[in-house]
């Protein structure tokens, strides 16, 4: 197979990298939710190194996950697992969770999965960052956020833009404070939480 390229990964890697060594500069051991085609592991473990960054997501993605990290053979990134967020989940426990463009394309009890998971994979310190689109006061913060909102619900009725506060309940309901909430390039944010 050819290797899986997205086009947005390439755009929104380095304003994610600066956000994330920031807040991750102290962390060791990172799972990445929903890695997709692997290049924002391959990017973010390549500039980081003292990160040991674990890519997971549904089987079907897997193979072209390989073929990034085969191609990079970064000593920092290990096999990447299979992970649904409403099934198995890891053993192992990790310092920092990092997600990117994966809220909206799930359905909201897989987003309620997500959070409800997140203290049993987490160690007292950890760090939660997750980067998208959201909504605030329940109102979109772009027109192309709507025209998005609007481009998701017609692929599925279960996709769509989350809203912060929403998000920020589960989040609280986990056990992880809100520490950051940072503009990001079109449209976009990078929300911070903390593990009380």
């Amino acid at each position: 197979m050819e290797k899986p390229n997205s086009p947005s990964c390439e755009r929104n890697r380095d304003p994610i990298l600066a956000v994330l060594r920031q807040h991750f500069a102290d962390r060791q051991r990172v799972l990445e939710i929903g890695s997709g085609t692997g290049q924002h592991a391959v990017y973010f473990a390549g500039a980081m190194p003292q990160l040991s960054w674990q890519c997971s997501d549904r089987a079907e993605n897997l193979p072209g996950i390989r073929l990034w990290l085969e191609e990079a053979a970064l000593p920092n990134t290990p096999e990447p697992l299979e992970l649904d967020v409403g099934g198995h989940w890891p053993a192992q426990r990790y310092d920092a969770v990092f997600s990117a463009n994966t809220l909206h394309i799930m359905a909201w009890d897989e987003v309620e999965a997500l959070f409800a998971h997140l203290p049993r994979i987490t160690t007292g310190d950890a760090q939660l960052a997750i980067y998208g689109p959201f909504n605030y006061d329940g109102r979109y913060t772009s027109d192309s956020n709507a025209a998005f909102d609007e481009w998701l619900k017609a692929r599925g009725a279960h996709m769509g833009i989350r809203d912060a506060a929403e998000v920020d309940a589960l989040a609280t309901k986990s056990g992880f404070d809100l520490i950051a909430d940072i503009a990001m390039p079109a449209n976009n944010r990078c929300r911070i939480w903390q593990r009380r």
